[in-house]
């Protein structure tokens, strides 16, 4: 980032912060926590955390992570502050944390179809990935096949098998991000998401940082006043980039400062 990049989005801060209410949305993976091989292991980096428990207090803010974890993983592995809303599988959970930290879900309730599509989806690319040396992971309304620990080459033609099988059937949605392919049996993106929580809130500005293309639907999102932030490489909607996880835990910490003013 430029000097004049720099100096651009701390002035959008600045005028961010000058709002109310706030609602400020963030990815997990990428953004407050550095990628890591296995999605257990991954843990906010220690400043992130510390801004986040800085921001959660303050009248006027609203702090949400929105992945496409589920939820209840998403909430294990973030440790997010009280009061925190928390939105899983792209949009098709919900939940807060509660002042005790602990994540309460919204109810989620499968139809029969779907359930029935969700069942055979998975068979189907459990077998693929497990012969092609990926991994599977189970969400409430979706199968995610996993390739990170494989070697590139496999990896991508591992993923462009599973969206070649699987596309354009009927009821599925196929997510491809980033050494990840996400078949999801009920439509939810985090635009929508976002969308919603800034109608609940009645937000006056939203900021929305992430790092994959599934939140470019959120990005979409954003209008005059509001603050798209994306992490790392790649094309996007976003006004600004930033490198890393430490550079967002620096415009958290900065928004912190800013946020936090007496009055």
């Amino acid at each position: 980032m430029t000097d004049d990049d720099s100096a651009s989005l701390d002035a959008a801060l600045v005028a961010f912060a000058e709002r109310s209410p706030l609602l400020i949305a963030l990815d997990f993976d990428g953004v407050i926590g550095p990628i890591v091989a296995h999605p257990d292991d991954a843990r906010p980096t220690p400043e992130a955390a510390a801004a986040l428990a800085r921001l959660a207090p303050i009248a006027g803010v609203q702090l949400a992570l929105v992945s496409g974890r589920r939820l209840a993983d998403l909430a294990a592995v973030a440790s997010p502050p009280p009061g925190t809303t928390l939105v899983g599988s792209h949009g098709a959970e919900r939940g807060t944390v509660t002042a005790d930290g602990e994540a309460r879900t919204e109810p989620l309730d499968l139809t029969d179809d779907e359930a029935a599509l969700l069942r055979e989806v998975t068979e189907v690319v459990t077998a693929m990935a497990t012969e092609a040396g990926g991994w599977v992971e189970h969400k409430p309304t979706a199968a995610v096949v996993h390739t990170r620990r494989m070697p590139d080459s496999d990896a991508a033609e591992l993923e462009r098998a599973v969206v070649a099988r699987m596309e354009g059937r009927d009821g599925l949605r196929v997510l491809a991000g980033k050494r990840v392919v996400e078949l999801s049996v009920r439509h939810a993106t985090k635009g929508e998401a976002v969308n919603a929580l800034r109608e609940e809130l009645g937000a006056a500005a939203v900021m929305y940082v992430g790092d994959d293309v599934t939140d470019e639907d959120a990005l979409a999102t954003l209008g005059p006043g509001d603050v798209g932030i994306k992490v790392g490489p790649g094309t996007t909607r976003a006004e600004f980039r930033v490198a890393d996880p430490a550079a967002v835990a620096d415009l958290l910490t900065r928004l912190a400062d800013l946020a936090d003013r007496p009055g």
